[in-house]
C-alpha cells in the first residue's frame, strides 16, 4: 500500500470542509504520517467555493497540480464538476449528489443546471456518487454529511479505518458525536457499494 496521496476536498462555504480536512490530518498525526495542507476559504455564507489541498506523505508543497489529485472529496455536486479537472487519471472522484445552487444563478437569472445533467457530465470519471444528506439525516442531523462524505471516501485513501474513526471522535463536538460516528459508518457503508478498484487501505 502506497502512504502518499494526494486528496483535493472541495465545497461551499457552510459544508464543513475545514473540518472535514481538519480530521483528515488529525488521522495523519495519530499514524505519523507526514502532511501538508492549504485552505481557500470561500464567503462564509453558502455559495462561496472552498477547497482544501491535502498532501499525504509529500516532502513537496502543499498545493496540488491540476490532473494530479489522487482523490477528489466534492460535499457538493457542482463544486465536483468544477474541480474534475484536477482529478489524475485513474483517480477516484468521491461526490455528494447533493448541490447548492449558486446565488448568481437566480440573480442573475440563469437556466437552473439538472442533477441528470451534470451526473452525466462527471461520468467520465468514474464518480463514487453518494446520498449524504439522506445517510446524514438517519444518523441523527443534516449537518453530518461532510463525515458521510469522509466515512465514503476513507475506502480509498491511505489512512486506515482506526485512525480516521479516532480523528472523528477527537474533533467534533461531544453532543454530537454519536450522529458524526453514525454518519462516518454509513458513508463508508455506501463507499463500499461503489465497486472501485482503485480502493486503498480503509478496508482494514
Amino acid at each position: 500500500m502506497t502512504r502518499t496521496c494526494d486528496l483535493l476536498i472541495v465545497g461551499v462555504g457552510g459544508q464543513g470542509t475545514i473540518l472535514a480536512s481538519n480530521i483528515i490530518g488529525e488521522a495523519c498525526l495519530l499514524e505519523g504520517v507526514p502532511v501538508r495542507g492549504s485552505e481557500t476559504h470561500g464567503m462564509a455564507q453558502r455559495g462561496g467555493s472552498v477547497e482544501s489541498h491535502i498532501r499525504i506523505g509529500s516532502s513537496h508543497g502543499p498545493l496540488i497540480a491540476v490532473g494530479s489529485a489522487d482523490v477528489i472529496i466534492a460535499f457538493d455536486l457542482l463544486e465536483a464538476l468544477r474541480y474534475s479537472h484536477y482529478l489524475a487519471p485513474g483517480g477516484t472522484l468521491v461526490a455528494n449528489l447533493g448541490m447548492v445552487i449558486p446565488t448568481s444563478v437566480f440573480s442573475q437569472d440563469h437556466p437552473v443546471p439538472a442533477r441528470d445533467e451534470v451526473v452525466a457530465r462527471l461520468a467520465i470519471n468514474d464518480p463514487c456518487l453518494i446520498e449524504a444528506e439522506g445517510i446524514a439525516r438517519a444518523a441523527g442531523s443534516a449537518l453530518t454529511q461532510n463525515v458521510v462524505m469522509l466515512g465514503a471516501a476513507s475506502l480509498f485513501i491511505p489512512l486506515s479505518y482506526e485512525s480516521m474513526r479516532s480523528a472523528v471522535t477527537r474533533l467534533v463536538p461531544e453532543k454530537m458525536l454519536g450522529a458524526n460516528i453514525s454518519a462516518f459508518e454509513g458513508g463508508r457503508e455506501a463507499g463500499g457499494r461503489c465497486g472501485h478498484t482503485a480502493r486503498m487501505q480503509g478496508a482494514g
